[in-house]
């Protein structure tokens, strides 16, 4: 029965590429070509490959595209954002200097709310000091909240300290927005949800994150509810800008080596042994042998030693379901059962296992699959620009 369906299958090859004679005259002379059934047959074969490697490279492109695309889009939300936190916040100053020119309230009184708003600033301040970039993002709101002339009354100069106040809780604001902003950006590059990482409760101390209600924290505070509102927003933003950054260091953003270049991508490739299309888990890093191969993360090693076709492995395992491996070493640095820092020496570079020559295999898995990790790397990067 096999050898009946083969025959069939025969005469349709051989009926779909039949036998051709190809003439060509040159110099007086005519030479004759003859194509058999079997060559045309490789020759379509070439060519069905060629068209397949080509739409692979065109479907890895677009997504790339897509994801570029989408990153741009990210960005201008966040720029767009800001001017409408721009103008809102002129606005609110204006609103705030033209309520206090109608109070008719003492100096005293008025002294006293800007010494409320002052202390309830001090507790927001106090969180904020020692963020990255906070300092050169601040410095001239603070710089305006303090300069009130010298010969001005003492109603002028609490104006102005108020108005300064606004600036400042702005500035405050719209630092601790941008921030978390940016660092979920970075978890979404990565194809991570930023919520998974973040704290059913506030990380921050005090009442600015437990009262969720702005009328229960005026009360607290003793201001008004829109300035406590305000306060408890940046609290909020800078409490997931915060646990988002502290969970970032615990992920594999970091680059497994330094200045060399990457060869073979994440997904479907020409596999250089059989030269028919595999899949590729992982990416692939070319350099001289002996190169240093440092973790992503920190972790625990899980496995050292040699893995069918890695050659020379180490794997460590950073938690929470994510693990990194490092493949093809010259040589092994570290030890099950380790625990390692982000950016420590777990091996050299080599090419052993199923290797064509010196680089390293890396590969990040999540919850036992494979994931790509350029996208990691690229949230590392987008994480180290911003702070």
């Amino acid at each position: 029965m096999s050898m009946t369906r083969f025959a069939r299958l025969r005469r349709s090859l051989e009926e779909l590429f039949p036998e051709r004679h190809l003439y060509v005259r040159s110099g007086g002379e005519m030479r004759s070509f003859v194509l058999t059934s079997g060559r045309q047959m490789v020759i379509a074969g070439g060519v069905a490959a060629g068209a397949l490697w080509m739409g692979v490279s065109t479907a890895a492109m677009m997504v790339n595209a897509m994801a570029l695309s989408g990153h741009d889009q990210e960005l201008a939300r966040m720029q767009a954002k800001s001017e409408r936190l721009v103008a809102d916040r002129e606005a609110r100053l204006n609103s705030a200097v033209a309520q206090l020119n109608a109070n008719e309230g003492g100096v005293d009184a008025l002294a006293v709310t800007v010494e409320r708003r002052h202390a309830a600033l001090a507790m927001l301040l106090t969180e904020l000091k020692g963020q990255p970039g906070a300092t050169a993002a601040l410095t001239p709101a603070i710089e305006k909240a303090t300069n009130a002339p010298a010969d001005a009354s003492p109603l002028r100069r609490i104006e102005m300290v108020r108005a300064g106040q606004e600036r400042l809780i702005d500035a405050a604001d719209d630092f601790a927005k941008t921030r978390a902003d940016r660092l979920r950006l970075a978890f979404r590059l990565a194809g991570l949800t930023p919520s998974t990482y973040m704290p059913k409760s506030g990380s921050l101390g005090g009442p600015l994150i437990e009262a969720r209600d702005p009328r229960a924290l005026a009360a607290v505070l003793d201001v008004d509810e829109g300035f406590a509102e305000r306060i408890q927003h940046a609290a909020t933003n800078l409490s997931e800008a915060g646990s988002l950054a502290e969970a970032a260091t615990k992920l594999p953003f970091a680059r497994p080596t330094t200045l060399t270049p990457q060869t073979s991508s994440f997904g479907v490739r020409f596999d250089p042994f059989t030269r028919r299309p595999a899949f590729h888990s992982g990416l692939d890093f070319a350099g001289a042998a002996n190169t240093p191969i440092y973790s992503t993360a920190p972790g625990i090693v899980s496995f050292t030693g040699v893995r069918s076709g890695y050659g020379n492995t180490v794997e460590v395992d950073h938690g929470r379901g994510f693990k990194t491996r490092y493949a093809h070493l010259n040589g092994i640095a570290v030890q099950p059962g380790q625990r390692i820092a982000v950016g420590q020496r777990v091996g050299a570079m080599g090419s052993t296992g199923r290797s064509t020559g010196p680089h390293l295999h890396y590969e990040v898995w999540v919850n036992g699959r494979a994931q790509n990790p350029n996208r990691f790397i690229k949230a590392g990067d987008h994480v180290l620009q911003n702070g």
